[in-house]
């Protein structure tokens, strides 16, 4: 089992108001899975993102990430678990823009460590792997928006992690390119990279092989195909 989440809660202090962002959320993942999470404005799966993602702690429950409890370690563990075990692809990119694609996705890779030339094979791999091999040596700036997320999704790769999060990642992409960038993600998940997706689109839930529906802090369904 990959993710293990048991009666998860989250609550924020807005002043003195408590707002309940997840009210006892309980589910578990399995390696190789494909999940979109869906849900309106306010329903908590950004919140549920972030906790999967180690970007933030639950206020209760217990959070289970390859049978480590996650959910309580410090910043600097949660730190280590993010640059080791998980990738991320955001929909405003976060690449460098002056930079060259390469060099967007050796940086995890430096993080960690990495040598220089095993930074550089890696870099390659993981952009030949979303189809830019001939664009690695081209600078953001001269990417088109398709590209540029293709280049996002190869450097949250590059690092190999358990777990790849994708938050709304075609939200600022025509409608060609989602099509593409979705194909992608279904390429990946059958070669084995699990997947988690924040997606307010049902056509973008539809690649999905599981759909987890979220409504007031609680999961309202848990929808499998295939």
């Amino acid at each position: 089992m990959l993710i293990d989440v048991r009666n998860l809660k989250k609550i924020y202090a807005i002043g003195k108001v408590e707002v309940h962002a997840l009210r006892g959320v309980t589910f578990t993942v399995e390696s190789g899975e494909f999940i979109a999470i869906m849900g309106p404005s306010g329903s908590g799966k950004s919140t549920l993102m972030d906790i999967l993602g180690c970007l933030a702690k639950p206020t209760e429950g217990e959070y289970y990430l390859e049978a480590q409890e996650v959910g309580k370690l410090s910043d600097n563990h949660l730190a280590e678990i993010r640059n080791r075990k998980v990738g991320f692809v955001f929909q405003s990119f976060n690449l460098l823009p002056r930079t060259t694609a390469l060099h967007n996705v050796e940086l995890p890779l430096i993080y960690s460590g990495v040598g220089r030339r095993e930074r550089k094979r890696r870099a390659f791999e993981a952009l030949e792997a979303v189809g830019l091999a001939d664009r690695v040596h081209h600078k953001s700036n001269e990417l088109s928006g398709g590209q540029i997320q293709r280049v996002a999704i190869a450097r949250a790769l590059v690092n190999n992690p358990s777990i790849t999060f994708a938050d709304e990642p075609t939200g600022n992409l025509d409608t060609k390119s989602s099509a593409e960038l979705m194909s992608i993600f279904e390429q990946l998940n059958q070669g084995g990279n699990t997947i988690i997706m924040v997606t307010h689109e049902a056509e973008l839930a539809a690649h999905a092989r599981r759909i987890l529906h979220i409504r007031d802090g609680l999961i309202e369904r848990d929808a499998r195909r295939g």
